[in-house]
């Protein structure tokens, strides 16, 4: 377990993705000036810092996460003057600044992988994962990506295949080369010097792969609409080698004051994964998984599991991002838009009860749903890719509704890039703003309450009661105990035996008669002082 404390552990994080927050430049995609013009919207929900997704050249096949140069900011973006504008601003609002590092691939695009695919013999032709194909032409071995289809792609220049755990224009960069680290930690300097206050890394257990290149073994539980999930994915991910990386990171961030690392770790044990990553004090400072993120449906034993994982590592938690269906459609889309709310509701109070750093993806104090989109109208190769299998990231990423009455949802003033959901902008910001019973005046309570109770920031966390629709997470110093009790169900339950010391925060409870019941998906935080 780590013993050191960084500001990002039990630190709640808001976070933006710049293409659909807004738009300043009018040209339908956000942009950094678009982030820097809601810096107090974003400090008015109580947060202490902004997680900020990709804004780097990049020719964008996967939005950004397709890097062509690390150390300059995409046009459509802005410039890197914008984005120290950005940093000033951010701190002059008292919020840190976290932004995306994505180093396991580059784009094609980028130099390093142009120079190295030349030839076999020039100063970069090992910085990316090259192999010869099979006797018969075929690829190395049997990794398969992420978006479907083999893991390898042929180059005809080098006559060998590259790896690509993501697209195809992903390639996989080679950390087993001293030099790529090197580079990679010049990057992360770069960016330290630039005043930011810490990296979310992305999918950081990517980072090595097999030197032996041996193959994947069949998984005992495949599933879904993907070949990918028919595999154990030991030998592509998941590398001991990447632990070493990433002692090599948490160095370089001792040299400056207070930065912070979040790792993003995809794998199909994702808690222990997770806890590998942030075990000790020479690795990262905090990591998170897809344990809640993938999962079908919220139930207590769920969340048992995570609280379990979370009492001795350090840990992140959120319920959704870009990469997956909004929390309120994957685990509510039965319920009608008043239920919805309600469920909304929860799930906000149920991510401040949670011990560690926690994160609110842009949208998610309001109660967006997942957004409807037509075939046609889909930006995301992955939900092209597997229409209509599943959901698809687009629905999660189109734009912030900031104004119910403006056909972009105040948004850009032309076409967006991805379409407004207009239940969205029947939920946009400024028509919340003022009513006391929405979403986003909960959201900014219950965060107010997280903030200022040091057991929910920082104190110990076990499960106190659970049953098939209640649970109990306990919050614990030497000064007493918070406990934080939900229903996760639609019908009422009698709480009386659970609540304890004085009732502090609280949504569908009432007391009558001595007795306390939860209505449907209720919520209420009681503390037990000394």
């Amino acid at each position: 377990m780590s013993t050191s404390t960084s500001w990002v552990n039990g630190a709640t994080l808001y976070q933006v993705y710049p293409r659909s927050f807004a738009d300043t430049n009018n040209d339908g995609v956000g942009d950094l000036k678009g982030v820097l013009s809601k810096l107090d919207y974003i400090k008015s929900l109580g947060v202490d810092g902004v997680w900020l997704s990709p804004f780097f050249t990049s020719p964008m096949r996967d939005f950004g996460y397709d890097v062509a140069d690390y150390c300059n900011v995409d046009p459509l973006f802005g410039t890197l003057a914008a984005f120290d504008a950005l940093v000033i601003a951010a701190h002059d609002h008292g919020l840190k600044l976290m932004i995306d590092q994505v180093y396991s691939h580059t784009s094609d695009q980028h130099s390093w992988f142009r120079e190295s695919r030349h030839n076999t013999e020039n100063s970069k032709s090992d910085w990316y994962v090259w192999a010869d194909p099979k006797p018969d032409g075929s690829p190395p071995n049997n990794w398969l990506s992420v978006f479907g289809g083999p893991a390898w792609s042929w180059d005809a220049s080098r006559r060998q295949y590259y790896l690509h755990n993501f697209l195809s224009e992903q390639p996989d960069l080679n950390f087993h080369q001293a030099d790529v680290q090197d580079a990679i930690l010049k990057v992360a300097r770069f960016w330290l010097d630039r005043g930011v206050d810490g990296f979310r890394l992305d999918v950081i257990n990517y980072c090595f792969h097999d030197a032996e290149l041996r193959n994947n073994p069949p998984s005992a539980h495949a599933h879904g609409s993907r070949p990918y999930f028919y595999q154990r994915h030991i030998y592509n991910r998941s590398r001991p080698e990447a632990l070493t990386f990433a002692a090599r990171l948490r160095a370089l961030t001792a040299n400056y004051s207070d930065r912070a690392l979040l790792g993003e770790v995809f794998s199909d044990a994702p808690l222990e994964r997770a806890r590998d990553y942030c075990a000790g004090d020479d690795r990262l400072h905090t990591a998170y998984s897809f344990h809640f993120l993938n999962a079908p449906r919220l139930d207590a034993a769920l969340i048992q599991e995570a609280v379990e994982a979370s009492a001795e590592s350090s840990l992140t938690w959120s319920f959704s991002n870009h990469d997956v269906p909004r929390a309120v459609t994957r685990w509510g889309a039965q319920f009608d838009r008043a239920t919805q709310n309600s469920f909304a509701k929860l799930l906000i109070a149920l991510l401040t009860a949670m011990r560690g750093a926690i994160i609110f993806y842009q949208g998610d104090e309001l109660g967006l749903p997942q957004a409807e989109l037509n075939f046609e109208d889909l930006q995301d190769p992955e939900a092209k890719r597997f229409w209509p299998e599943t959901l698809g990231r687009d629905g999660a990423r189109t734009p912030f509704p900031w104004r119910r009455d403006d056909p972009n949802a105040g948004f850009s003033g032309s076409k967006p890039w991805l379409p407004v959901d207009r239940r969205h902008t029947a939920m946009a910001a400024d028509t919340q703003e003022n009513d006391t019973a929405s979403v986003l005046s909960f959201a900014r309570q219950a965060i107010a309450n997280r903030q200022k109770n040091p057991r929910l920031r920082a104190g110990g966390i076990r499960v106190a009661h659970q049953s098939e629709t209640i649970i109990s997470i306990e919050r614990t110093n030497a000064a007493g105990a918070t406990r934080c009790i939900f229903n996760l169900g639609e019908t009422a339950q009698d709480i009386s035996a659970l609540a304890i010391g004085r009732r502090t925060f609280a949504h569908h409870c009432e007391e009558k008669d001595g007795s306390v019941a939860l209505k449907a998906f209720g919520v209420a935080f009681f503390d037990d002082d000394h």
